[in-house]
């Protein structure tokens, strides 16, 4: 009898289908994520031209509205009744009924946030109101003002770089004695300060040697007043663009160019300069605001017009209106000045017509 060898089957399976489709091989199906968040928005709207505008603008407004409203509540904050300082002070001596009429008449006797609100709709519809000393629209006494006061500090910014340029390229990335011999006279010019420079230009050129008037509304009177403002701007202008063309003369370029034979002088003025000037063109704008604010101690020394004299007799007499359309105007003058510096910047080095945004 054999025995049997069995060996253990599989079990028995059903019928056999057809195959299941494979699932799909690729990137998932992406649902719609949250809002881009605000720091790429906004690198975003500085990539593109109209962004940056729109962002500068935007920027321009906050800055005006906020100057406005500090100084708005600043002079709240100083004592004394502006009634009182409209009627000719306390000196006058004005009847109890005539200062109620005043401020009802100027609303001082509306609470403090109804006068700001009417004072921010003033602004938004260009009305800078009137003065309190002067009755006239502040407005016109500012345009009438303001044009010395511009020419001064264009005067002084021009002499400011006529003073870094040519201390620049006199004595920067030169050997031996003439580099520390700029540096330090440079450190000199602007550590000066406006009110000890102008007394000291004033005796000197106009009272001692009397090469130039003392008080003068022409050209000549200009000259004192401009070297007052811009000599020691121009110092501190000179030592950012020393420290930029050593670094600058440092580069590749400079010895390609001395390689392919432009003369030495050439390279420092047309290649070297260029790199050197953009930080002191960036500063520049900040420097017309240095400027505008010592005009008001240089239009003092000098008897000049301007809005630094209307300032002062503003700020005295608490002219709230006056005090804060200068105000206003400084800042105002601020803001243009520094968007000419971006546009001065991109002239230079046409490289930063991408980043200018950014940098802003």
């Amino acid at each position: 009898m054999t025995a049997e060898t069995t060996s253990s089957a599989p079990a028995p399976v059903g019928p056999v289908g057809p195959e299941e489709p494979a699932a799909p091989v690729g990137p998932a199906p992406t649902r719609p994520g949250p809002a881009a968040p605000p720091a790429a928005l906004l690198a975003r709207l500085r990539a593109s031209l109209p962004g940056r505008i729109a962002l500068r603008v935007l920027s321009a407004l906050v800055l005006l509205w906020a100057v406005a409203t500090i100084v708005f509540f600043l002079q709240h904050l100083v004592p004394g009744d502006p009634a009182l300082a409209i009627l000719g002070g306390a000196s006058a001596n004005p009847p109890p009924e005539t200062v109620a009429a005043v401020r009802a008449q100027y609303g001082f006797d509306q609470p403090l946030l109804v006068q700001y609100a009417d004072f921010l709709g003033g602004l938004v519809r260009g009305d800078l109101g009137s003065s309190y000393t002067m009755k006239e629209p502040v407005a016109r006494i500012i345009a009438e003002q303001i044009v010395p006061t511009l020419q001064l500090t264009g005067a002084s910014l021009a002499i400011a770089w006529a003073i870094a340029i040519g201390s620049t390229l006199l004595t920067a990335a030169r050997p031996g004695l003439a580099a520390r011999i700029g540096s330090g006279l440079e450190v000199v010019l602007a550590a000066l300060p406006h009110f000890w420079l102008g007394v000291v230009l004033l005796v000197v050129f106009a009272v001692t040697l009397q090469w130039l008037p003392v008080v003068d509304d022409g050209p000549a009177g200009l000259v004192l007043p401009a070297l007052t403002l811009g000599v020691p701007l121009g110092g501190f202008l000179a030592q950012v663009t020393r420290d930029e063309f050593d670094a600058a003369s440092r580069q590749p370029f400079v010895l390609s160019a001395l390689s392919r034979g432009t003369r030495p002088r050439d390279v420092r003025w047309r290649h070297v300069l260029r790199h050197a000037a953009l930080p002191g063109i960036a500063l520049s704008g900040w420097g017309l605001g240095s400027l505008i604010s010592g005009a008001v101690v240089v239009e003092v020394i000098f008897s000049r017009q301007g809005i630094g004299q209307v300032l002062v007799t503003a700020v005295t007499s608490q002219d709230l209106p006056l005090v804060i359309g200068v105000t206003f105007v400084v800042a105002l003058v601020y803001v243009i000045a520094n968007i000419l510096t971006d546009l001065a910047a991109v002239a230079v080095d046409p490289r930063l017509r991408t980043s200018i945004g950014g940098a802003s």
